[in-house]
């Protein structure tokens, strides 16, 4: 009897619960699968890209060094353990708020927009894009350490927290990237169990404030991408040109495409910002509808990869924070498809981790590698 109760003793947690032994891509805390998959789609957006940019093998070069930068955060990021981005997060917010404040004051003006901040020793950047993952993560954080579903003033203070952000980021002016980043914001509340009630309360809202908005808040140029959005033909060589072009590269590639390199509307530059909004036009014209669904499928997994993270997440903060940066990257595909296909308005916003850009780049697989902390960094037990 001794003997047996010796050996019972003996056994890992006595409950005949033990741990998983760790994995390599475990020990370095990498997500391996949404690695391969983010890594894959780098790869396709690179051809595209070459080809977008009338085979502009600088740009392309330009383009990985930033990736590579943010593949290089990604993995750093990963090493932070959550509990420490939660803490972190108050103060992330604060600074994000503090520099767009700061751009408002004394940033860089281009093409009418203040939207930039140079320091010295690095290289200019938006400092909206980094509200990008502050806004989840500070409302995740808010709403984790209370009730839920939230109540009314939980609501409300998140409300204004992400108000705050959205307002700032409008005055440079920058109309998409601040519905963007409300949209995140509102996403963390959706996520937590936001009650019926209040969702039908804001669809109801939404209408007396676009009428407000279009009346007081948007200005001229942001006017005219919605009457174009409704009807392109009524200003076909002018608002018109960009949605005509992009919609008639998309319909010329058919099932096939014209192959690689052989789109008629980038290269003869009927197609406008092919190398960033429109990126995905060309990648029709080429590969056709097939090339399209590839890419949808590779996107798709990727997110069914995020949502698989933010299931088995340990907490409310990490559950929260990983649905939300996984449902606005959602949001980034759905509505540069959507406008490049003319189903939404242009506002400017880049296919993710395939068209061209800075910032956008680095704050995206900033994001994964927000997503693999709150993976690998979680307790594996099995009974």
């Amino acid at each position: 009897m001794r003997n047996s109760q010796d050996f019972i003793r003996s056994l890992p947690d006595a409950g005949f619960r033990s741990r998983k032994p760790a994995k390599f891509w475990q020990k370095l805390h990498i997500d391996a699968t949404l690695l391969v998959l983010l890594l894959t789609l780098i790869g396709a957006g690179s051809l595209v890209l070459y080809s977008a940019s009338n085979e502009s093998i600088d740009l392309v070069y330009r383009q990985l060094s930033r990736l590579g930068a943010g593949l290089l955060l990604m993995c750093v990021i990963a090493q932070i353990h959550p509990n420490t981005l939660r803490r972190w997060t108050p103060w992330c917010y604060l600074l994000g708020t503090g520099l767009l404040i700061a751009v408002l004051v004394m940033g860089i003006n281009a093409k009418g927009a203040q939207r930039w901040l140079a320091i010295p020793g690095l290289p200019r950047f938006q400092p909206s894009e980094i509200m990008k993952l502050a806004v989840p993560m500070m409302i995740s954080w808010f709403i984790a350490q209370r009730p839920v579903p939230p109540r009314f003033l939980s609501i409300l203070c998140s409300l204004v927290l992400i108000g705050i952000v959205v307002t700032l980021v409008a005055l440079q002016p920058d109309l998409g990237t601040s519905l963007l980043i409300g949209s995140a914001g509102i996403i963390v509340l959706f996520l937590a169990g936001l009650p019926f009630a209040y969702i039908a309360s804001f669809i109801a809202l939404s209408i007396p404030a676009a009428f407000v908005m279009w009346s007081f808040f948007m200005h001229d140029y942001q006017r005219q991408r919605v009457l174009t959005f409704i009807n392109p033909q009524q200003d076909p060589l002018g608002a018109g040109w960009n949605i005509i072009q992009s919609t008639t590269a998309i319909g010329s590639g058919g099932l096939h495409g014209k192959g690689w390199l052989n789109g008629t509307q980038s290269h003869l530059d009927f197609l406008p910002e092919s190398s960033t909004d429109f990126i995905i036009a060309v990648l029709a014209e080429e590969f056709g509808m097939i090339g399209v669904l590839c890419l949808l499928v590779l996107y798709l997994s990727i997110l069914v990869r995020g949502f698989y993270i933010s299931v088995n997440a340990q907490d409310t903060y990490s559950r929260l924070l990983s649905g939300a940066i996984t449902y606005t990257f959602f949001v980034y595909i759905f509505v540069n498809i959507g406008m490049v296909s003319g189903l939404l308005p242009v506002v400017g916003v880049p296919l993710p981790l395939v068209s061209y850009g800075g910032t956008s780049v680095v704050t995206l697989l900033a994001g994964f590698g927000i997503l693999m902390s709150i993976s690998t960094h979680r307790k594996l037990l099995t009974h």
